[in-house]
């Protein structure tokens, strides 16, 4: 069939936002298929937990029942037994998180029985969710349905590295959606302990933030912060690093984590007939703040702060708008002296947050070293084909 030829720009347009929905419908369908899949699977975590089915059946209890499952459903392949195996992983460790879940049928008038009603029914009520003004149930019930949202590769995943911890699988729940993360990005985070230092910086936050924002901003700031892409010699200095970090800047904004956007770096203040420059320059996004970092390679010390305080109320004054609300500085330092950073942030009003920095430097294994040519004699290699093609 020829495609209709026209130059109606209405028409085109219209045939455009179709294809536009269409695929966003296909998306949906995708993440309700999926949704549906893991409420499944939680049934069938809660059922062998509360049948004890995989105590009292033995060691090939997961086996038999892909096998039985699979005659069941009159299918040639049917449910792995990895997967139902982890299927009772995933419902035993979300399972504490629910503890508290089930007093939001009390704020329902439409569930007749509330002390009857079923905690997967719970999970699957929708209406439930925004039934009840106890903020922290309703974060929990948000929280819970979050659990349905992600892909179960990811979920296996999570479950492997988490050690049983609830809030920490949780934690990484939400970042996945919030990032939008492959399994790949995920699995690249859950190796690091990010989970430990996000929100661990030192900050002043709490006194000179208003408290809703000053919360969201603790969670921006971790410590330390892994550059484990840097390449340096074991004595580098301050540009070498701050070079790096600007070359590789993907991975360092992945590091910052979501909603950080790069300004500049060296970023040029002028004022009083002096010229300033910002080590690196960004924005918060959803804070509708700048943020100035300053990077030092050796230890915290007073001087620091009243430098970053300097810029930060420079940008401030030359930068803002009436939209932006005041910068934030953070220093990362090589050591950041607990004690002596705590002195020097109590008295300032300033937002401020001190981290440190990890450098990691991944190395060749020993059996590979003593097998590569050392440099002398990749310069003779180089030399003789370079006589080779003189002869020639």
């Amino acid at each position: 069939m020829e495609p209709i030829k026209t130059i109606d720009k209405e028409y085109l347009a219209w045939i455009t936002e179709l294809s536009s929905r269409y695929r966003q419908s296909q998306i949906k369908a995708a993440v309700k298929v999926n949704s549906e899949m893991l409420r499944f699977y939680w049934s069938v975590g809660k059922d062998i937990t509360e049948r004890q089915y995989d105590n009292r059946y033995g060691s090939h209890f997961y086996e038999n029942l892909s096998r039985d499952l699979s005659l069941a459903l009159n299918k040639k392949k049917g449910f792995a037994p990895t997967s139902l195996k982890y299927a009772t992983y995933f419902y035993r460790l979300y399972k504490p998180l629910l503890s508290n879940r089930r007093q939001l049928a009390d704020d329902s008038e439409e569930v007749n029985h509330p002390q009857h009603v079923d905690e997967f029914d719970l999970l699957n009520s929708q209406q439930l969710v925004g039934k009840t003004d106890d903020p922290n149930r309703r974060q929990l019930a948000d929280d819970l349905e979050l659990l349905f949202s992600i892909p179960w590769t990811h979920h296996q995943k999570i479950i492997d590295k988490v050690n049983g911890n609830a809030q920490k699988a949780l934690f990484f729940v939400r970042k996945t959606i919030e990032n939008n993360w492959g399994r790949g990005m995920l699995v690249n985070f859950l190796s690091t302990d990010l989970y430990e230092r996000e929100g661990a910086a030192l900050t002043n936050f709490a006194t000179t933030m208003p408290k809703p924002e000053g919360d969201l901003a603790q969670e921006y700031f971790k410590d330390p912060y892994r550059f484990e892409f840097v390449q340096l010699n074991e004595e580098y200095s301050e540009k070498e690093l701050k070079d790096e970090l600007t070359s590789k800047l993907t991975q360092f904004l992945l590091e910052l984590g979501k909603g950080f956007s790069f300004v500049g770096r060296e970023y040029r203040l002028s004022a009083g007939g002096k010229d300033k420059y910002v080590d690196l320059l960004f924005y918060i996004v959803p804070l509708h703040r700048y943020c100035v970092i300053e990077v030092k390679v050796t230890e915290f010390d007073f001087p620091d702060i009243g430098q970053l305080a300097g810029y930060t109320a420079m940008v401030d004054e030359l930068l803002n708008t009436p939209v932006e609300s005041p910068a934030i500085g953070l220093l990362i330092c090589k050591e950041k002296n607990t004690v002596m950073a705590r002195y020097a942030l109590s008295r300032i009003s300033t937002p401020i947050g001190v981290s440190e920095y990890e450098l990691t430097r991944k190395q060749l294994p020993e059996e590979l070293q003593d097998k590569l040519p050392t440099e002398e004699e990749i310069e003779q290699g180089l030399n003789k084909m370079e006589q080779l093609g003189t002869k020639k």
